[in-house]
């Protein structure tokens, strides 16, 4: 997964970044908040509250989850 460093165009995850959570290990420490995890399978989608960078969930969905 890429670093969110343009907050208007949203970063794509695959199954391979769930859990997914804000702000990622890579990120800078300027961008650092309380770490919250997103539940980007529910609606394809999920934003972060703390510093609203979007997720956009791509790829196929892992097993077990609907």
């Amino acid at each position: 997964m890429a670093e969110n460093t343009d907050k208007n165009h949203a970063v794509e995850v695959t199954a391979h970044d769930l859990p997914l959570h804000c702000p990622q290990p890579d990120a800078p420490l300027w961008a650092r908040h309380p770490r919250v995890f997103l539940d980007v399978l529910k609606e394809g989608q999920a934003t972060c509250p703390y510093c609203s960078a979007h997720y956009v969930f791509t790829g196929e969905r892992p097993a077990g989850h609907h």
